[in-house]
């Protein structure tokens, strides 16, 4: 096993650009950066995409277009075309119930009430993908949720979520590898207590 595609999930336009629900694409576009990867428009798969060359070989990048309840319809279609299992499959994600700047890697499971990864699992028919999970802490009051998603995390928050970001990005060749033990003991070990 080993990972094929990389999806980061996030809301498109500028307005949401810095908001806590974009916490898996600043994650993509650290590894972007990291494997030299440009992302381009492709409306064939409803996303923003590109190819790395990373040390274990070719990976897809993907941000998907559509609105964050549709993310599925992107990947998809990507992973339909490509003959990309779910089990190759790495979503990075904002995470309501860790506090920032903790990181939690697993495999399948329930979707938390996110709408990303609830489309994802109905278009790919299965929960049985890996997911990288940035804490971004609860507003306290569930009826709080959309507008603390929506909005930019404080600045020691921000601080906090870019430093989990840092540490799985150290940690990417043992999960595009399959190592996933490995990853989990640093990554798991290394949050703030």
């Amino acid at each position: 096993m080993s990972i094929q595609l990389i999806v980061g999930l996030g809301n498109i336009g500028p307005e949401y650009a810095h908001t806590r629900h974009n916490a898996g694409w600043w994650l993509l576009d650290e590894l972007a950066a990291t494997w030299g990867a440009s992302f381009r428009e492709d409306k064939k798969y409803y996303a923003e995409v590109a190819k790395a060359n990373t040390p274990n070989g070719e990976v897809w990048l993907m941000k998907p277009s559509t609105y964050m309840n549709k993310s599925g319809q992107a990947v998809g279609a990507l992973a339909n075309f490509f003959k990309i299992p779910v089990s190759d499959l790495l979503v990075l994600h904002d995470e309501l119930d860790i506090p920032p700047g903790h990181v939690r890697l697993k495999k399948g499971g329930g979707n938390g009430g996110h709408n990303g990864l609830k489309d994802i699992q109905a278009k790919m028919g299965s929960a049985d993908f890996w997911r990288v999970r940035l804490g971004i802490g609860h507003p306290g009051d569930r009826n709080l949720v959309s507008g603390y998603v929506l909005n930019k995390p404080s600045r020691d928050d921000r601080e906090a979520i870019d430093d989990a970001i840092w540490r799985t990005r150290c940690e990417i060749n043992d999960i595009l590898t399959g190592d996933m033990e490995a990853a989990m003991r640093v990554l798991h070990s290394n949050n703030p207590k």
